[in-house]
């Protein structure tokens, strides 16, 4: 069994100790895109040139990880989705001059390679989620996550997904630093009853349901070395991802982007806010806040104000926050306003659970 947190891996793979909590910076809504149907047939061969992936937009163009406040990446990524009936498609067009990889073997890690990952959470709630990494030579890395590495989740390598297609095509030679390229694409389709195991979301999903969803490109800076390329010595991989996580770390959900599918065709419909939005973003302030003071007290906060977010509030809430902890345990919860001029309760627990009480 191929160890999945070796000291050397923990940054890249979201292991080992609990990273540093993102800033309590005001809410900023991760990117969206709006997901429409496919207006024709799909051939998963790489090369992105079916009318059906013309009609579709590309994404916003890739930034660092950690957001925009860090250099915009030396090479452009963006993205693309569509659906049907059978699958979920995602394009990727990675703008590369030296196009190369190394891992042949099913379920590698793949990111010791330039590589294209994809991440997949349907129902948001942070837990039971999917990832799936590729190279340039289609060598992938499917894996399941129960919880973040954070929270004590371990990943199931073994899980797979049957059905899955997914191609390359590289415009420009493969593993040759003779000549200069122009980069590489790639083409996923995934089968619906595969991600529907994953939540109770329905899979198709219906029209106007979002799923949180991110996609992250890792690139090594490399030299020419008899004839091939080898890694710069000592130099960390870039992180680019289309949605920032706002830490060096891809298991964070709730910071991944939304994507709404629509049945019409691509283009036609437009992006709905979540409405919950906000009130999410400060029960993770909670979550975080509440392991800071369990690491200086070994227990949870009782309160808000033991925690120094008494007031904590915004617009959306129908009703401050409120927090019960009991011994290693805790759930915090907030009631939002939505458009009917209802209101819904979400919580979220000591795993960072995130989930509506109704």
């Amino acid at each position: 069994m191929k160890r999945l947190c070796l000291a050397a891996l923990a940054l890249a793979a979201g292991c080992g100790p609990r990273p540093p909590a993102p800033p309590a910076d005001p809410y900023v809504p991760p990117r969206h895109y709006v997901c429409g149907r496919t207006t024709g047939p799909i051939t998963v061969d790489g090369k992105l040139d079916e009318s059906a992936w013309a009609a579709a937009p590309w994404t916003d163009d890739f930034l660092d990880i950690e957001g925009a406040a860090k250099p915009t990446p030396r090479f452009r990524t963006r993205a693309k989705m569509l659906w049907d009936d059978h699958y979920f498609y995602i394009a990727a067009e990675l703008e590369e001059p030296h196009v190369w990889a190394t891992l042949t073997e099913h379920d590698s890690v793949i990111f010791h390679d330039n590589d294209f990952e994809l991440f997949i959470d349907p129902d948001g709630d942070n837990h039971n989620y999917a990832e799936f990494e590729m190279n340039a030579l289609n060598t992938g890395w499917d894996l399941r996550l129960p919880k973040p590495y954070r929270d004590g989740g371990e990943a199931d390598n073994s899980w797979e997904i049957p059905g899955l297609k997914t191609a390359v095509y590289v415009d420009g030679t493969l593993n040759d630093p003779r000549d200069v390229d122009r980069g590489w694409s790639v083409e996923i389709a995934l089968p619906w009853d595969v991600l529907g195991k994953l939540s109770d979301m329905p899979a198709p999903p219906h029209d106007g349901d979002q799923w949180r969803v991110n996609f992250s490109r890792v690139e090594w800076k490399v030299n020419t070395e008899g004839g091939k390329y080898v890694k710069v010595p000592d130099t960390p991989e870039d992180n680019w991802v289309w949605s920032p996580q706002g830490v060096v770390n891809m298991h964070w959900p709730e910071r991944w982007g939304y994507v709404q599918f629509s049945t019409a065709a691509p283009g036609e419909a437009a992006f709905r806010p979540d409405p919950a939005g906000p009130a999410k973003h400060l029960l993770m302030r909670v979550y975080r806040a509440q392991h800071d003071f369990h690491d200086a007290h070994q227990r949870y906060a009782g309160t808000l104000a033991e925690l120094g977010l008494a007031g904590m509030s915004d617009p959306t809430l129908a009703a401050p926050p409120a927090l019960e902890a009991d011994g290693d345990h805790f759930t915090a919860t907030a009631e939002v306003r939505i458009p009917d001029g209802k209101s819904r309760k979400w919580a979220v627990r000591e795993d960072s659970r995130l989930w509506p009480l109704d």
